[in-house]
């Protein structure tokens, strides 16, 4: 069983609760964590942007990051999102099974 974090930003709450609410919809993730304030500093057209934003946590398939990553894009309202996928290595059996049984 292999099994993903995915790590997206947002431009507000608002965007990631769209965004989350699709994606376990749609059973590309488990369950989707949102973490609202978050500040982020980035180059954005050759100068530092300073903005606020929205953490989404997408718990997935390996095999669903590909679907999960063009579904996050065709809701997202960046040219260019964030959108990271990390695997997960290890951690409680249970949930681990829960995720990838709620998924498709």
């Amino acid at each position: 069983m292999k099994l993903n974090l995915v790590y997206i930003t947002a431009k507000d709450k608002d965007e990631a609760r769209k965004i989350g609410r699709e994606l376990v919809k749609e059973r590309l993730a488990a369950c989707v964590n949102i973490i609202d304030g978050m500040n982020s500093l980035y180059w954005w057209e050759g100068k530092i942007q300073d903005d606020n934003e929205a953490i989404l946590i997408a718990k997935t398939k390996e095999s669903l990051v590909s679907a999960l990553i063009t579904k996050v894009k065709s809701l997202h309202s960046y040219s260019c999102p964030c959108i990271v996928s990390l695997p997960i290595l290890d951690g409680n059996k249970d949930y681990l099974e829960w995720l990838e049984k709620e998924t498709k």
